[in-house]
Order: C-alpha cells, then structure tokens, then sequence
C-alpha cells in the first residue's frame, strides 16, 4: 500500500469534510453528530496517529484510510441512515482517492468502531490494520467526553427542552462515559493520557451542570 502525498492527502480530507456538509442535510443529521463532531474527531485521530507514528512507522500507509474513516463515520450511523447502505455510498464516493481495500478496511473500521458494538461484540480482527482501528475508535470515544454535545443530541432526538437533555445527558455519563477508562477502552498511549485529562474536565463540567437542576428532577417538565 502506497504513502499517499501531502496535496492528495489534503484534497481527501477536503473532499470528506464536504460530504459530511452534504450528508448532514441529506440525513438530517443534527449538529451532535453532524460537522464540529466530524472536526472534533478528525482532531483527536491526527494527534493519536501523530503520537504513534514515532514508534509504528508503517502508520504512513494507513493515513488515507484513519481519516476518512474518522471524519465520515457519522455519516454511517444507524441513529440517522441504513448502515450498510451509508457505506457503500461513502465507499463509492471515494473510489476515486483511495484502492478498494482501503476502502473495504475504512468500511469495517466505521462499521465496528461504536461503543455499543464494541461492549456486545469484542474487538474485530484487523490484522495489519488494527491500530488504524484503535486510532479512529479511540479518536471517537474522547470526542464523547462533551457533556453539551450529549445534552444537544437528546433535544433534537426527543424535542425536549434543555434540562430534560441535561438529565439523559447526566445519566449517560455516568453508566457509559465516566465508565471507558474502567473498561480500558484506550488503548494507546496519546488516548490513555488525554482521556484522563478529559475526565476530570467533564466531571468539573456536570457537578456545574447539576447545580442548575431542583433538587426533585420530577418537577422539570418533559
């Protein structure tokens, strides 16, 4: 598998960001998953594959298929779209930048990378590509530590008001986001050490939130 250059890595890049802008009106995607996510992410899988680089130089080779996969994998959500179809239609869209197997790998990478199939089916076997799994999969899970992201989800999902988004949000956090360092669900050394940074922020974030709720959660209106 080819390094791809810097210009051909950028136009890629560009061309991703562009189909989340496109797919987010198509699907309806609304902003918790829609572009800021996909930059949030994007984000995180640079500095992950940075980090690792120094000591997993054949990640040069996976580059392409890291931030596709990183900054489309929304697009792909059951929550908005068929899954199957959805990548199948990113696939497509991208045939012109990356081989079939990159985009086969890129296709099972965004099709197994979610915390509820992680927790109910294990990691997939990879092979060669399994820490560009881990990259984008990691890359994901610390953009999930955004408590306000987590509260904008539920009141566009539900058409609730903001404190019934702040209570679900409150919730998820503590039976599933408070709970991945637990569950050593990072595996690489960037992710382990800013997860750890991004914990303590949030738990500073939703004991301020949870001071703007009464105290008997029953009299907010749904």
């Amino acid at each position: 598998m080819k390094i791809i250059s810097s210009l051909n890595l950028m136009n890629l890049i560009n061309k991703c960001f562009n189909y989340v802008v496109d797919n987010t009106e198509t699907y309806k995607i609304d902003e918790s998953h829609a572009l800021k996510h996909s930059m949030d992410v994007y984000k995180f899988a640079k500095n992950i594959y940075e980090s690792e680089l120094i000591t997993n130089p054949s990640l040069q080779h996976y580059e392409s298929i890291i931030y596709s996969a990183a900054i489309g994998h929304d697009m792909c959500d059951k929550k908005y779209t068929d899954v199957d179809k959805a990548i199948t239609k990113y696939k497509d869209y991208l045939s012109d930048f990356m081989s079939s197997e990159e985009l086969d790998i890129m296709g099972k990478i965004i099709d197994t990378m979610s915390y509820s199939k992680v927790k109910k089916n294990g990691y997939p076997e990879l092979g060669e590509y399994q820490l560009a799994y881990h990259i984008v999969r990691e890359a994901d899970l610390l953009a999930a530590y955004d408590i306000d992201r987590c509260i904008i989800y539920t009141m566009y999902r539900d058409s609730c008001d903001y404190s019934k988004g702040l209570i679900e949000a409150l919730d998820l956090f503590g039976y599933r986001v408070f709970k991945m360092r637990k569950d050593r669900l990072f595996k690489t050394s960037y992710s382990r050490k800013e997860s750890l940074k991004l914990h303590r922020k949030a738990l500073k974030d939703v004991e301020i939130l949870k001071s703007i709720l009464p105290k008997d959660e029953s009299n907010i209106n749904s």
